[in-house]
């Protein structure tokens, strides 16, 4: 029984390796409280500044099971025309690690009733594959003949469009349309990249049930070339101004609950679980994600007399 364990945890680590090469954006649940992790035109488009800090620890009890960290902040300068963000990550994956340093730039413009905003992205990322630990049933297969891949830089840069409104959202990204990563290539392959690009759309809005509670319903799309489309189906709803709760569904993938506490104006703390769908449950008790943040600046006190859904 042991000896079976182990040749199913070698399975999974594989297939988490080979899936490496079509999900290599990050992959986490609570992403609709803060926009700058799916679009860098996100950035500055709230009256003062944002910083949240994310752990996500993915298909628990599962050994070498993908882990998450991402460090987040954003505001507004320039008189509120622009917005600055700076997204820190630290993604492990199986056999492979990246640690991604990004900045963000946006440009805002008035269009109708709302606000359309441009944005940029531009980064590093450390990139890391321990192939020697991967146990390799056909010998003969390159990709994975080759040594070890050890903090090897990857430049790569994004944009994204985003409008709002106070009800109202949409957005379109690509998180990385160009990146330098000829180095980290398998040898014996006919790809010019080794990171693709992840096309993100995403529109939601606001319904006020009254004075005391709100529902945010919201639809991502995700596409990668030549894999499924991804669709997450989200509904939360806000009481009193303090508590959200919410639920998502995940296509291919998983159910999602989660929970956000305005614990004040400025300070707020979620969690996020994820029951996955797949056979992998088998072998996991799910996701666990947890998130606090914090908003300052000199306009941080508009939030209380005019609260931001988005």
């Amino acid at each position: 029984m042991q000896m079976m364990k182990r040749y199913i945890t070698f399975a999974f680590l594989f297939t988490i390796a080979s899936c490496a090469w079509s999900q290599q954006e990050l992959q986490v649940s609570q992403y609709m409280f803060n926009g700058l992790l799916l679009n860098p035109a996100y950035a500055g488009t709230h009256d003062y500044f944002s910083a949240s800090l994310l752990h996500r620890s993915q298909w628990v009890n599962l050994d070498n099971a993908p882990t998450t960290q991402v460090f987040a902040i954003d505001g507004p300068v320039a008189k509120d025309k622009l917005g600055l963000g700076l997204i820190v990550s630290n993604d492990q994956l199986g056999i492979i690690s990246q640690l991604d340093v990004a900045a963000n730039l946006s440009v805002k413009f008035q269009l109708g009733k709302g606000n359309l905003s441009f944005g940029l992205k531009g980064g590093i990322s450390s990139y890391s594959a321990d192939l020697s630990s991967v146990e390799i049933w056909d010998v003969q297969d390159q990709v994975y003949n080759q040594n070890n891949i050890q903090g090897e830089l990857v430049t790569k840069f994004g944009f994204g469009a985003y409008y709002y409104m106070d009800n109202f959202f949409a957005g379109i990204s690509v998180p990385v349309i160009y990146s330098l990563d000829d180095e980290i290539l398998p040898e014996l392959t006919n790809q010019n990249n080794y990171f693709t690009q992840h096309y993100y759309a995403n529109v939601g809005g606001i319904i006020e049930a009254g004075p005391s509670l709100a529902f945010k319903p919201s639809i991502l799309v995700k596409y990668l070339p030549n894999a499924p489309v991804e669709v997450d189906l989200n509904c939360n709803a806000l009481f009193f101004n303090r508590l959200w709760l919410g639920l998502g569904y995940r296509t291919q993938d998983a159910l999602i609950g989660m929970v956000e506490y305005n614990i004040t104006p400025q300070l707020r703390a979620g969690y996020a679980y994820d029951y996955t769908l797949t056979d992998i449950q088998t072998y996991s008790s799910g996701s666990h994600e947890i998130m606090i943040g914090y908003d300052f600046g000199k306009n941080v006190s508009i939030k209380t007399r005019s609260p931001r859904y988005f």
